[in-house]
């Protein structure tokens, strides 16, 4: 049997290429707002991040989401992405990679 195609996508922080299940996507909507997006299925324009907290504390500082959909973002969106992506890797490491 032939073998599954893994999705790769590119971690915006990065610049790397990782599979889409060790990434989170970020969307912008049309009304311009920003949201996580754990899913991947929400409407709008995605970023995806690597699931690791030096990267999400490296976008905080560097703003990076606010490059790449070109609008403001607050504070506290950036301080939701780092607690999701904490939470994340501690569920990672309890239950292993599933």
């Amino acid at each position: 049997m032939k073998p599954r195609k893994i999705p790769m996508r590119k971690d915006i922080v990065s610049g790397e290429m990782f599979p889409k299940k060790d990434l989170v996507r970020v969307v912008r909507n049309k009304e311009g707002e920003v949201s996580l997006d754990p899913t991947g299925k929400k409407n709008g324009r995605g970023a995806y991040i690597s699931l690791d907290a030096d990267v999400a504390k490296t976008a905080q500082q560097k703003h990076v989401f606010d490059k790449a959909f070109g609008v403001a973002i607050p504070a506290s969106f950036y301080e939701e992405l780092l607690a999701y992506v904490e939470h994340q890797q501690a569920r990672r490491e309890l239950f292993g990679d599933q």
